[in-house]
This record gives C-alpha cells, sequence and structure tokens, in this order.
C-alpha cells in the first residue's frame, strides 16, 4: 500500500563507505583520534582507555588492552553528538606556537594553581587519618614525588624546549638548538609523561579510585576530587603533548633541515 509506513532505504554504497570508515579506525591511533576530535576523550575515558601516555595505540590495540569491545567503543564515539561550532580549536591545524601557549597557559596554569593545594590537603588528610587508614601515608609520599616531578617537567618545558618549538614556527632557516635535535628532549618528556601517569594511576590504586569512605572529612573528600581532576587535566595536557605538539615539532626541524640541504 502507498500510504504503509516504509523503513528508510540506504543506498548500498553508503553502507559501503561507512562500514570502511569504521574499519579504518580500527587501525589508526587514538591520540589522533582524540586530536581530530576531543570529545572522544571522555569516551576513552568512560572505557578507562589511555589516550595519553598511550596515544600511540591503534584502537584495536587500546581495547584489548583495556579488556573491552572495539565495537562498543566505536558505537560510543559514533553516537557522540553533533556539536558544531562549540569543538575545542583543531590544535592539528593551529600554529606551533599557538598550541604552545595553549598548554602554558591552559595546563601548566593549573598545575601551578592545583599542585600546592593538593600538597598541603594531602599532608593534612594523612596527618589526621593516616592512623585509620595508612594507606594515606602512601598517598601523600606518592603526590608529593609527583608534585616535584611535575614541577621540574613544566620548568624544563617552558625554558628550553617550548621556545624551540615556537621559534620553529616561524623559521625559515635551521636555527641553534642546544640539545641536537628536537626529538631529543620530545624523547625525555615523553618517559617522564609516562612517570607521572604511573604515579596517577598508583593514587588511583591507593583511594579506591579516588572514591572516599563514607566517614570521609571535607579535606578527605576534597583531595580526591582534587585527584580526580588532577587526572582528568593532566590526560589532556599529555595527549596535546605527546600526539600533537611533539610530533608537529619534529615534522617542523625536519622539514627545516631538508630545506637547508636542497
Amino acid at each position: 500500500m502507498c500510504c504503509e509506513k516504509q523503513e528508510p532505504c540506504t543506498p548500498r554504497h553508503l553502507e559501503t563507505a561507512s562500514r570502511r570508515e569504521s574499519e579504518s579506525l580500527d587501525e589508526k591511533s587514538i591520540g589522533l583520534m582524540v586530536a581530530e576530535e576531543p570529545r572522544r576523550a571522555a569516551v576513552f575515558e568512560s572505557f578507562a582507555i589511555d589516550y595519553c601516555c598511550g596515544g600511540k595505540r591503534t584502537l584495536a590495540q587500546a581495547c584489548e588492552n583495556a579488556g573491552v569491545s572495539i565495537a562498543i567503543v566505536k558505537s560510543a564515539i559514533e553516537e557522540l553528538p553533533d556539536l558544531s561550532g562549540e569543538a575545542e580549536p583543531n590544535w592539528l591545524q593551529a600554529d606551533l606556537k599557538e598550541l604552545a601557549c595553549h598548554i602554558e597557559n591552559t595546563h601548566h596554569a593549573f598545575l601551578k594553581k592545583e599542585l600546592p593545594r593538593l600538597k598541603l590537603l594531602s599532608e593534612k588528610v594523612a596527618a589526621v587519618h593516616g592512623s585509620k587508614d595508612e594507606r594515606l601515608i602512601k598517598v601523600r609520599e606518592v603526590f608529593a614525588a609527583l608534585k616535584e616531578e611535575l614541577e621540574e617537567h613544566t620548568l624544563k618545558e617552558e625554558r628550553v624546549l617550548f621556545p624551540y618549538i615556537c621559534a620553529l614556527a616561524s623559521a625559515r632557516a635551521p636555527i641553534p638548538v642546544p640539545f641536537g635535535t628536537v626529538a631529543n628532549p620530545v624523547r625525555c618528556m615523553e618517559a617522564e609523561h609516562d612517570e607521572a601517569g604511573n604515579a596517577l594511576s598508583r593514587l588511583r590504586e591507593l583511594t579506591d579510585s579516588f572514591q572516599a569512605p563514607a566517614s570521609a572529612c571535607a579535606s578527605w573528600t576534597a583531595l580526591l576530587a582534587g585527584f580526580a581532576a588532577l587526572e582528568q587535566d593532566l590526560h589532556r595536557h599529555i595527549h596535546k603533548e605527546n600526539s600533537i605538539l611533539f610530533p608537529r615539532a619534529v615534522v617542523a626541524e625536519e622539514a627545516l633541515m631538508r630545506n637547508a640541504v636542497h
């Protein structure tokens, strides 16, 4: 009957294209996937998939490592709503200097504000409640080491690496470099990112995934909420460096060297 409601028909070529696009995600690095669409970070976090330090893994490898179904993860990605015009800037296309300044003014600034506050809270909570839960003593120690490492790390970036990357952004010929090639400090920074990720994992383990017990005081609750916020921001921070800023800096430097030869 002509008035009978019929199911819409999807052209075969569109079905094939959609299938190919879905299959292509399997072998794409999750770091690049988040760089292309930052909102995918929330999907990966919901499945405990490491897209920052582990951003070089393909989606298939990351899902296998996390023990989750790749089909379910891809379905969650495909169901992200269309928020055209509201998304974060495409850092894959932004100027290197713009991205470096964004990281420093956003993520480094966050650390400079939050690390001292969380250190004071960790010391207070350990002093008051450490006798009831000995893990809090270890939490204080792990966080103190993490704070010191992150402060040294960001200082090296701000005084040495980022200025060089910013100079690369406008260079037309090879520029003086104190470390041989930008790939050398990049490897160092990535190794330190791994160490920070390990420390955060240890804090999550020691605090039952940042969940405060029912008897926790306000300071204890605030400390764990702060750890959760630190983890989330550091994931985005490290992702932008490991998967976008650093690889683009390496490519920019290599292009300058090639042009100099020719």
